[in-house]
């Protein structure tokens, strides 16, 4: 029995790792299936270098901002959390995406929980609600570019009126349910320890104070002030994302094919982020077959511009998360290191104190 439920698990790890590459391959190929490299690589060639300069610098920032958003939600946990070690935390988050999808995820809270010497649950809690605030953003910013674009949105892209409804519907649930589990705490704390219980105590009272940190991480986010902070963040990392697809179009020369603006940009960031969504590495293949779409159905660019632009963006995106992901990890350990604080790695931030789950 042990031995069966052993290959059972070693299948479904196998086809966890193994469908995220296979659709990548997939997607990427749909994406360029018709494209002419060649003339893709001449148009990168002849990219400007000041626009890129410009790219990179804002590209940063938008990340910044997330770094900063996050010591917001986080601050009723903890109050003097370093922006730096915040920003290298997202950022490792980021990286480790690169490679296995989601993974970040757990990484970052993992990460900033042992350089700040957080419980991992609580930091796991406001991830949670990070990500739940970034889907209704991203919901939201759909349907400005529904109402910006100068056609039907809805009938030029038929998946992004089901999706957007499923979407916040999917919040919506999600919502409920951890108003439920926020609002019954201690009837599912009893229950926890109750059941738990009957096998062993260690493990039951390890559990119930796991369950009571990651509702103080999804709860974070005390006083009017602070909803505003982040509510404000949220609204401009937004805009500095689409200022960075905006900056894209003069890194290519591409308002010299045709005029752009800041609302077209701001609809391919957008829209594009559902490629972000879809569970590739790093959001390869996904980003650049919507990207690609968007930039040709939508606004009459070639096949061979739309996927420089593609290209261009995400590979910049991913080389940028992962070199940031090792000189952030590398200079943090050292910064901690010499105020005599936490380091951490990819095998150290799974062990913590016995008292901080």
């Amino acid at each position: 029995m042990t031995s069966d439920n052993s290959n059972t698990s070693k299948v479904k790890k196998i086809i966890g790792y193994t469908l995220p590459l296979v659709l990548m391959v997939v997607l990427l190929y749909f994406s360029f299936r018709n494209t002419n490299f060649d003339e893709v690589i001449s148009i990168l060639q002849n990219m400007s270098l000041k626009w890129y300069t410009i790219f990179l610098v804002v590209w940063f920032f938008s990340h910044w901002l997330r770094a900063v958003r996050w010591k917001v939600i986080i601050h009723s946990v903890k109050e003097d959390t370093s922006t730096l070690n915040l920003f290298g935390a997202t950022m490792v988050g980021y990286g480790v995406n690169c490679v296995v999808p989601r993974l970040g995820e757990i990484y970052r809270g993992l990460f900033l929980g042992k350089w700040e010497d957080i419980s991992r649950s609580s930091m796991i809690g406001t991830i949670v609600l990070e990500r739940v605030i970034d889907i209704l953003v991203l919901g939201f910013s759909v349907l400005i570019s529904v109402a910006i674009y100068s056609g039907n949105l809805y009938s030029d892209i038929t998946w992004l009126r089901s999706t957007v409804y499923l979407g916040f519907a999917g919040i919506f649930g999600i919502m409920v349910i951890l108003l439920f589990l926020i609002k019954f705490k201690e009837k599912f704390y009893n229950a926890i320890t109750k059941f738990v219980g009957k096998f062993s105590t260690k493990l039951a009272d390890a559990l119930a104070r796991a369950f009571h940190l990651l509702l103080d991480g999804l709860t974070s986010i005390k006083g009017a002030k602070n909803y505003f902070y982040i509510i404000s963040l949220s609204a401009l990392i937004m805009v500095i994302y689409a200022l960075t697809s905006y900056i894209a179009f003069f890194i290519l020369g591409m308002q010299n094919i045709q005029e752009v603006d800041f609302a077209m940009a701001w609809i391919v960031m957008s829209i594009g982020a559902f490629g972000v969504v879809i569970p590739t590495p790093g959001a390869t293949g996904s980003y650049h077959l919507i990207v690609i779409f968007v930039l040709i159905s939508l606004f009459n660019f070639n096949q061979e511009i739309s996927s420089a632009y593609a290209l261009l963006t995400h590979t910049t995106s991913v080389v940028l998360f992962i070199l940031s992901t090792v000189f952030l990890t590398y200079f943090i350990n050292k910064r901690q290191a010499a105020h005599n604080k936490p380091s951490a790695n990819f095998l150290t931030v799974f062990k913590q104190r016995a008292n901080s789950i």
